[in-house]
């Protein structure tokens, strides 16, 4: 019998297969719906450090007294469109969709600071999550501020958030690091139990009419896991964490891959909102359909065999690899 089964963040799933943080997990109906076609876990969507600034500010008298001489305070705060439901209100629906659901729920905190937000992460692990992820979302404008600083900002608020919570934690990292294996350890250093690979900057676009800058959500498409693919597969063994796989994953093919890479779970959003959430059951179905043509008797099994420590020609994940594509095209 195939064995589908996978350990993740210190939990046992019945698949690789988690729906990713989304607006699909808004309602409890939709995550419902989720677990019937067969994901073995659900990420919230993030819970902002922003979104509780401001409810902070907007419930501080005195800040709120002083908004005619300082309007642009309040301004500084992005404008959240669907994300408008507050903290408050988050925890009740975390609480909520725990309740409704049988299958592992884990929490998103989005944030950058480490200011006094992070006591949000010990409210979400009241509330019966079975895990928390820490999406590190932060696009550095400052020229003045070094790699180096930045990532001590970074090591500094993963530490604060260990401290709060003593369920599972993961971090969702982006892929513009300088030193990406020395970060991954020293990340592993302050005890998180998982890793994120990766986040996605949206881009902005321009209208030219208008001359305005406007958001612009262009949905991932499978090329887009090969930077993922390729950092697993340099991590897997050299740090004791575990690997989700997020950005590009929509075929049975994708999560195999990020299996084979060293991934214990593939996260996947852009699929089941283009093609609908029925297409979880579809890769699942065709993942065990491979296993079985190929003989593999689990994910266990495959697990890793295509990492940089496993394969052959190791060289292909690294400069080696660029040259070829270079001079054979």
């Amino acid at each position: 019998m195939t064995d589908l089964t996978t350990s993740y963040l210190g939990m046992q799933l019945k698949n690789p297969v988690v729906a990713s943080s989304s607006p699909l997990s808004q309602k409890v109906g939709t995550a419902l719906k989720l677990q019937e076609a067969g994901v073995s876990a659900i990420v919230m969507y993030s819970l902002f450090e922003e979104q509780i600034m401001r409810e902070s500010l907007i419930h501080h008298e005195d800040l709120m007294r002083g908004t005619d001489s300082f309007a642009e305070a309040l301004n500084y705060l992005p404008d959240f469109g669907q994300y408008t439901i507050g903290p408050d209100s988050y925890i009740d629906h975390v609480r909520n969709i725990k309740k409704a659901l049988d299958i592992p729920i884990i929490g998103s905190l989005n944030g950058v600071s480490n200011t006094g937000w992070i006591d949000y992460a010990q409210k979400i692990e009241d509330a019966g999550i079975d895990a928390l992820e820490l999406n590190i979302y932060n696009l550095p404008t400052d020229i003045d501020l070094t790699s180096s600083e930045l990532e001590e900002q970074y090591l500094r608020l993963v530490a604060s958030i260990r401290e709060k919570v003593n369920i599972p934690l993961a971090v969702k990292l982006s892929p513009y690091i300088t030193a990406m294996p020395n970060f991954v350890k020293r990340l592993q250093e302050t005890g998180i139990d998982g890793l994120v690979l990766f986040n996605r900057f949206y881009q902005p676009d321009f209208d030219l009419e208008e001359l305005e800058v406007f958001p612009n959500l262009i949905l991932s498409s499978s090329d887009e896991m090969r930077l993922p693919l390729r950092w697993i597969a340099i991590l897997y063994g050299r740090v004791k964490v575990d690997f989700a796989l997020t950005s590009g994953v929509h075929t049975a093919q994708d999560v195999l891959k990020a299996v084979m890479a060293g991934a214990s779970v593939t996260t996947i959003a852009s699929e089941f909102l283009q093609n609908g959430i029925d297409s979880a059951a579809i890769i699942l179905s065709e993942l065990k359909e491979w296993m079985i043509e190929h003989e593999y008797e689990s994910i266990n099994q495959m697990k890793g065999s295509m990492s940089q420590g496993a394969v052959a020609l190791p060289q292909n994940f690294e400069r080696a690899n660029y040259m070829k594509v270079l001079s054979s095209y």
